[in-house]
């Protein structure tokens, strides 16, 4: 039986960007831990392609919930340096695959 291939990549390189796959956190808890989490997935992966939080352009946000979205900003505000990137939220209809209550993919520079 031939190799499926990968349905997606979690992070490309063109250049000097870098884009990362949206992250979830799939674990019970709550719209705090769950970004918590998803950020700091996302800066160890940052990192380890040579970037940093402070060099995200675009961020975007999907929300289980828009309820949760004064929380979320809570633990969001800071964490991308003196200049935030730009950055959209949405809540998903539907949800979000895996059940996590949030997920985050970026654009960053190298």
């Amino acid at each position: 039986k031939p190799k499926q291939a990968p349905l997606f990549n979690g992070a490309v390189s063109y250049g000097n960007l870098l884009f990362i796959a949206g992250k979830g956190a799939h674990y019970p808890g709550d719209i705090k831990e769950h970004t918590k989490t998803v950020l700091d997935e996302i800066e160890r992966e940052l990192k380890n392609a040579g970037s940093s939080m402070d060099k995200v352009l675009k961020c975007n946000v999907y929300l289980h919930d828009l309820k949760d979205y004064a929380q979320m900003n809570e633990v969001f505000r800071g964490r991308f340096g003196d200049e935030p990137p730009v950055r959209t939220t949405i809540a998903a209809a539907g949800g979000i695959p895996g059940n996590s209550l949030v997920e985050i993919d970026v654009i960053a520079y190298i």
